[in-house]
């Protein structure tokens, strides 16, 4: 694949994310607390996790490793860090999840399917085949503010994905307010923080396909944090107004 050909398929994955931010702003995925049947089949919650979030640990590793260009210390940082991500996301957040019967739509999964092959290839191609960083790139302050963001962020996603598994103690049910960490400012850090990882990922990279990345993980979080506030705000009568849904103090 050309160059100019590889840019063109990442402008307009670009473009297909702005085009649809409006949309996803007014239509609440129907996944976790919104599950609904009117989408179609439904699939186990677990299992539907791993198979849509495969694409992007399993093709961004294929195209990363089959790559013609120097694969550079600087390079297998960032590929280290996208796996220690995704392996996370694929293959152990599942399986820590407390949903048992649990199940959300095929079509959700189907979609997310499409979201990670793309993002997978286009950060894979690009650090396996266009780019070797060189040494002198980990002390560029795009790096170092970049990994900071990256790796504060990773933290503070697993310290909310925590919380939330831990809500409620085994064997019951229903929704409880989280109070701890983050939660005490936004209803979504588990969604704040990961924006912060990609974006963070998109500065110390200072690449268009993180770039492309880190907006689809905008567009695609900043919508769910909003519906989530609004179902807090619904549900409980009592949930703090003084909290946001995303950003400390602001949105």
């Amino acid at each position: 694949m050309s160059n100019s050909t590889f840019y063109f398929v990442v402008y307009v994955w670009i473009a297909i994310a702005l085009v649809i931010f409006p949309i996803v702003l007014r239509v609440t995925a129907p996944y976790g607390r919104h599950t609904t049947k009117k989408w179609g089949a439904l699939i186990n919650n677990r299992v539907g996790w791993i198979i849509m979030e495969s694409p992007a640990l399993l093709v961004f590793a294929t195209f990363f490793l089959c790559g013609s260009a120097i694969h550079t210390v600087v390079n297998w940082i960032f590929f280290g860090l996208w796996v220690l991500h995704y392996i996370n996301r694929t293959f152990i957040f599942p399986f820590r999840l407390r949903t048992r019967g649990k199940r959300m739509p095929l079509a959700i999964v189907f979609m997310a399917l499409g979201f990670n092959f793309v993002n997978g290839f286009i950060n894979g191609y690009y650090l396996g085949s266009l780019t070797s960083y060189p040494i002198s790139w980990v002390t560029d302050p795009r790096f170092i503010a970049g990994i900071v963001m990256f790796l504060g962020g990773t933290v503070l996603n697993w310290q909310s994905d925590d919380i939330l598994i831990h809500l409620r103690k085994p064997g019951e049910t229903g929704y409880i307010i989280p109070k701890q960490g983050l939660f005490r400012y936004i209803s979504c850090p588990n969604h704040f923080s990961e924006m912060v990882e990609w974006f963070g990922f998109a500065m110390m990279t200072w690449s268009t396909p993180a770039l492309a990345f880190a907006i689809w993980t905008m567009v695609n979080l900043l919508p769910r944090a909003l519906h989530h506030h609004r179902w807090y705000k619904t549900t409980f009568p009592d949930y703090p107004a003084s909290r946001k849904a995303l950003i400390p103090f602001i949105l």
